[in-house]
Order: C-alpha cells, then sequence, then structure tokens
C-alpha cells in the first residue's frame, strides 16, 4: 500500500487524511477555546469542506466541544468556585438564552442557516479582529471610572475587586442572555463575546471572566445537545461528534501549557485564517447557485 492508497483508507466512512484533519482541528479548537475562545471558526469550516452539511455540521459540533467544556471548567474549578456569588445569575442567562438559540437552530429552514452562517462567521472573525481594540477601550473605561483621589501613592488606579462582586445587573443579565441565542444557534466566538460582554460590566481579574466564560460557554453547548439529543437526532453525524469531543477534550487540557507559549496575534492569524477559508467555502456556493 502506497501513502495515496493509506490516506484514501476507509475509517467510519471517511478517508483516513479527513480523519486526520478533523482530530488536528478538533485539537486546536479545544486548545484555543481553553486560551480565547473562538475554537468554532477552526472546526465549523473543516466539517463543511470535509462534506457535512452545514447544520449536521454545526450540531455535531456543538455536541463534540461540550467535552473540550468539561475539561476547561474543571481546569479553572477554583475561579469558579471564588465566583459563586455571579454564578448562578449568568448560568440562567446562559442556559436560558441558549434554548432560544437551540430552538431557532432546530426549527428553522436549512435553508435560513446556510445564508445566516457566512454572516455569524464573519461577525465572529469581526470580533476576533477588533478584540484588542476592545480590550483597550474596557482599560481605558475603567480607568476612567477609577480616575481620582480613590487611589493612594502607589496604587493601581486600574485596581478593582480581585473575584467578581454581585449582584448582577439587568443590563449584564440581558446582554449574556444574547450571547446564549447566539451559542445556541451558532457556537462560533461565543467565548469572545462573553469576555467582551463581562470585560465592561464585571468587575474581577480577567482570569475569573475566562473561567466565567469557559463555565458559561459549556452551559450553553450542554442545553443545545440535550436539545439536539430530544428533537434532532437524526442530524448528528456520530462520527464528527466522537472526532471532535476526543481531540478538543485533549487540547483542552493542554490549552493553558500551550497558550502560554504562543503569542496571542498567532492565535488570532490561525483564527482568522481559518474562518475565512470557511467563509469562502461557504459563500461561493450561494454565489456561484452551485
Amino acid at each position: 500500500m502506497d501513502f495515496v492508497e493509506l490516506l484514501r483508507l476507509d475509517v467510519m466512512g471517511l478517508d483516513l487524511w479527513q480523519v486526520v484533519v478533523i482530530l488536528l482541528a478538533g485539537f486546536w479548537a479545544g486548545t484555543i477555546n481553553t486560551v480565547v475562545g473562538s475554537g468554532t471558526l477552526v472546526t465549523f469550516p473543516v466539517l463543511v469542506a470535509m462534506g457535512f452539511p452545514p447544520v449536521t455540521a454545526q450540531i455535531s459540533n456543538a455536541m463534540g466541544l461540550v467535552a473540550a467544556g468539561v475539561s476547561g471548567v474543571f481546569g479553572f474549578r477554583r475561579e469558579l468556585s471564588a465566583s459563586r456569588s455571579v454564578l448562578p445569575a449568568l448560568t440562567i442567562a446562559s442556559l436560558a438564552g441558549g434554548i432560544v438559540g437551540a430552538f431557532l437552530l432546530m426549527v428553522l429552514p436549512e435553508e435560513v442557516f446556510g445564508v445566516a452562517a457566512p454572516i455569524l462567521i464573519a461577525v465572529a472573525i469581526g470580533f476576533v479582529l477588533f478584540q484588542p481594540r476592545l480590550a483597550r477601550w474596557v482599560r481605558h473605561r475603567k480607568a476612567g471610572e477609577s480616575g481620582g483621589g480613590a487611589a493612594g501613592a502607589g496604587e493601581d488606579p486600574l485596581a478593582e475587586p480581585e473575584t467578581p462582586v454581585g449582584p448582577v445587573s439587568p443590563v449584564l443579565w440581558v446582554l449574556i442572555f444574547a450571547a446564549g441565542v447566539y451559542g445556541g444557534y451558532f457556537v462560533a466566538a461565543q467565548g469572545v463575546l462573553l469576555l467582551g460582554i463581562m470585560g465592561v460590566f464585571l468587575s474581577g481579574a480577567l482570569v475569573y471572566s475566562n473561567a466565567i466564560k469557559t463555565w458559561l460557554s459549556l452551559a450553553v453547548n450542554l442545553i443545545a445537545a440535550v436539545s439536539y439529543l430530544l428533537f434532532a437526532f437524526d442530524r448528528i453525524d456520530w462520527r464528527a461528534v466522537l472526532l471532535i469531543a476526543v481531540s478538543s477534550m485533549i487540547g483542552a487540557s493542554l490549552g493553558a501549557q500551550i497558550g502560554r507559549r504562543i503569542k496571542p496575534i498567532w492565535l488570532r492569524v490561525v483564527i482568522v485564517v481559518v474562518g475565512v477559508a470557511g467563509l469562502v467555502n461557504m459563500v461561493w456556493p450561494l454565489v456561484t447557485g452551485g
């Protein structure tokens, strides 16, 4: 058997090279989700490129990434324990939004998702591109709020409570709910959205926002996964679920270590490149009518 024949070897109804590509995408997605989010911008376009229908790719991808979320939450267990004052309200908001988003994905015609997915990918890529600018704006906003006489000599003017402080404001609750709707319908960049929202409306160090982001993303994925199992079982491709679950869990467990060694700019470049490739892959048939 030569190399080309080996790559064409049938594995679960897929060529071996397709299995390898999906495993690598899942590993990278799990890593990215632990560090910043947006892992779906890797796995979703890859699944579509491998021939999975868009809605099937979205549902199977969301279910597979549950494993990465569990691994990530376990890694942030101490930070989550320290965030108990805000977790219940934010979790309810995410779960409610996730139910709405999953319902929309299942009841709207597949043609709607075929048109909406490229738009949502473009929005997600925009959030990834402008995340540094958003972070700078958040820092400047907090500097303006805390500037004045409150900070003593030698104190950081940006100092704020180390752990998140409740209660959750109505604005924050509504925004987390909206992010849940987005995540239930289309997972990509939900983590970036959540970090941006909490960076503006939630006090506390970034590590706690990242932990809460991981928890809320898992909550949305879980509620969506249950909805798919109950009402869209025939649209789940268990090959994709298994491959992404195994590889993303490994990626998530190594995400913190890998994330410390990779510059954020390169993570962002990879996300954008893969996202644009997926965008072109989905838009081209719409443009050509193929």
